[in-house]
């Protein structure tokens, strides 16, 4: 069960993730695509949000948040940093009542949801007309990961986000989809507006050896060509961000 394994690694994931270099890095490319939607005063609801970095982040500059975990440890931490959180389970985000005027789910949350096309729904209720959802996957094409892995004859790795689904170094299913079935699950409710790479130049958080100055680099690198048609769908992470479409109510 997924929310077992984020359990025994909540202790560790923001010195595993989160306080790293990549972490950083890719993170802020996220929040570079996203900051521009959220207003002081909004209310977001964060899906899938750990330990509450992006939370905390949101409240810092204003907004009302509401997040929901599966892992109760994960949620424990996210509310000793001061966030209104709660155990709920993606799947389970029908039962939050009000609306909202933007969602977030970064970093792979939804990765973990087998039926995205069950969200629409409860999504659409949750969100505002003309409100956005900002979701931040695990890419399905990862360059560094196939070379890095081949390059140290791994071939299941390298290989393993070519198909739709994998089993996870943590023990439970995650899923690849791609952008077409990310928006036929979500469509007519929700339309694409925009879409980017994120750690295409910098690397997953496993890949080591490599000196701060050097991703630094990469992330000057990932600024200028991350967004780019023909490279977006080979980085790391892929971030998505959609708006209600008020002609679906």
């Amino acid at each position: 069960m997924s929310a077992t394994a984020f359990d025994n690694l909540a202790s560790q994931y923001d010195r595993l993730w989160t306080r790293t270099t990549i972490g950083h890095l890719q993170r802020e490319a996220v929040w570079r695509g996203i900051a521009s939607l959220f207003k002081p005063g909004q209310t977001v609801v964060d899906l899938g949000c750990g330990t509450g970095e992006d939370a905390v982040r949101l409240i810092d500059a204003g907004l009302r948040v509401h997040a929901i975990d599966a892992s109760p440890e994960m949620v424990r931490i996210a509310r000793d940093r001061g966030v209104d959180a709660e155990v709920l389970s993606i799947e389970s985000c029908g039962q939050l009542e009000g609306r909202f005027d933007a969602a977030l789910s970064n970093f792979g949350a939804l990765n973990c949801v087998a039926d995205l096309e069950s969200l629409r729904e409860p999504l659409g209720r949750l969100i505002r007309p003309g409100g956005y959802l900002a979701i931040c996957l695990i890419g399905r094409f990862c360059v560094w990961e196939t070379a890095w892995s081949l390059l140290r004859a791994r071939p299941v790795k390298a290989f393993r986000r070519w198909r739709t689904s994998a089993m996870s170094s943590l023990g439970f299913c995650v899923f690849y989809p791609s952008k077409e079935k990310l928006e036929a699950a979500l469509g007519p409710d929700f339309a694409l507006l925009d879409w980017r790479g994120i750690g295409l130049s910098v690397p997953p958080s496993y890949v080591t050896g490599l000196s701060d100055g050097v991703l630094q680099k990469l992330d000057a690198l990932d600024r200028r060509v991350a967004h780019w048609p023909l490279l977006r769908g080979l980085s790391d992470h892929r971030l998505f961000v959609f708006v209600r479409n008020s002609q679906c109510l």
